[in-house]
């Protein structure tokens, strides 16, 4: 066996086994009973759930932590927050972008979330919030993986610069292309976007992920040019479908015709339970819609679905922490998963699914696999949700990154000011 640098012991494995992990030269070299070898460092889990890191893979770091700048959002609507966000990216700075982005980082690592797909607004023709996360990116990248998406907040037709600076955002490297075909200025210029934002991703061999059809309105239909656009550019399983409220509110049969399409184009989708709850049924009396998507149908039509955290105190939503377990527990009362089987499975949404939405191939606990992991406060993963267990340590690319004793909390972050608490990300 290679030289050990780490060595997890008595961990169980999220299928209930017991075993040790090796870690060397930042990947894991082993996940075997009784391990032996001599290692520089062990960490004993105490037979308390291991697993790998939590992933999100979808958020807006350019804006989160930003809550009541200008003002706060009175009516709770996606409108309003576009308005307010509209409003204060104005008055941006780089610098101000990267303090807020690398806080929330700090606090994400802490509770164990490695791996985080953020959307960065290309309608400021500054493109300040491009060049601040793709510093954020360099600098967190020892211990988290940030990945970009361009995205025109204000529509790509709708907002007169908007295509220009998605490609310039791509050029300067960030890395996914983004859409919100709902807020162009009409279906027809929305279907339109998708078509060209796809070209584009095919023809730079990029990846896709739009938000689309977040609006209560059952006639926005975009994720049906997402689907066509997917199968004809083949971008099969690089495509992503972001929100998809409005499924919510389409008629079952049309829905019927379109879970097939979706899965023969190979589509995957995040939701955002605790936003999408918030925003959604704004303007229904009773009965009042929540406008999460249809979660479980689209499981079983074969379809891959995440769960996404969104936004964290920001002009969407006041509240917020960063902890996909606290995600995966909201999305599962929402979409009414609470068998056994159904509660594991929304914890493999916030790890394994997530990560292969983000196209993270060497994630994982096995031979070869970034050495990433979580030790949590639980038995299992139904326990894990249940409790939004405490994370005892994380493991980031083969160091020890946060520990957790009772209710302290201590990160040692490579190049990073370290934090005794939580609240440290909002009082620096």
């Amino acid at each position: 066996m290679s030289s050990i640098d780490l060595l997890v012991t008595n961990a169980r494995m999220t299928d209930g086994s017991i075993a040790d992990i090796a870690i060397g030269n930042r990947r894991i070299i082993a996940v075997e009973r009784n391990i032996t070898a001599a290692s520089k460092h062990v960490l004993d889990a105490g037979g308390r759930l291991v697993s790998p890191p939590f992933v999100d893979p979808h958020f807006h770091m350019d804006a989160t932590l930003s809550l009541g700048n200008p003002r706060l959002n009175q009516s709770g609507t996606l409108l309003e927050g576009i308005r307010l966000w509209g409003e204060l990216k104005r008055h941006l700075t780089r610098e101000a972008i990267m303090e807020r982005a690398l806080a929330y980082c700090d606090w994400a690592v802490a509770q164990g979330l490695l791996a985080i797909r953020s959307h960065v607004d290309v309608c400021d023709d500054r493109l300040i919030g491009v060049e601040a996360l793709l510093e954020v990116k360099k600098q967190v990248s020892p211990y988290l993986q940030l990945q970009l998406v361009a995205f025109p907040q204000d529509g790509l037709y709708r907002s007169p610069n908007a295509r220009q600076n998605l490609l310039r955002a791509l050029d300067m490297g960030v890395e996914v292309v983004g859409g919100i075909p709902h807020f162009e200025r009409s279906m027809t210029d929305g279907r339109t976007s998708v078509t060209d934002l796809c070209e584009i991703a095919a023809g730079r061999g990029l990846m896709v992920d739009m938000h689309c059809d977040e609006t209560d309105d059952p006639m926005s239909r975009h994720v049906e040019q997402l689907a066509y656009e997917a199968s004809r550019l083949g971008l099969e399983r690089r495509v992503n479908g972001s929100h998809l409220t409005s499924m919510h509110s389409m008629d079952n049969y049309y829905v019927s015709k379109l879970l097939p399409l979706m899965a023969e184009a190979g589509l995957t989708v995040v939701p955002n339970p605790l936003v999408n709850i918030i925003i959604q049924g704004r303007h229904d009396t009773y009965p009042k819609r929540r406008g999460m998507t249809r979660v479980r149908e689209l499981i079983a039509a074969g379809i891959k679905v995440g769960w996404g955290q969104d936004c964290v105190l920001d002009p969407w939503y006041s509240l917020g922490c960063g902890d996909m377990l606290d995600v995966a527990h909201m999305g599962l009362h929402v979409a009414q998963m609470t068998s056994l089987n159904e509660i594991h499975h929304c914890f493999e949404m916030i790890t394994q699914v997530n990560a292969d939405i983000m196209g993270l191939d060497d994630y994982g606990l096995a031979r070869g696999c970034r050495a990433d992991l979580v030790i949590l406060n639980a038995r299992d993963p139904h326990e894990a949700i249940r409790l939004r267990a405490d994370r005892l340590a994380v493991v980031a690319n083969g160091q020890v990154v946060a520990t957790r004793q009772k209710s302290d909390t201590s990160l040692d972050l490579p190049n990073r000011p370290s934090a005794t608490d939580l609240r440290w990300s909002f009082s620096r």
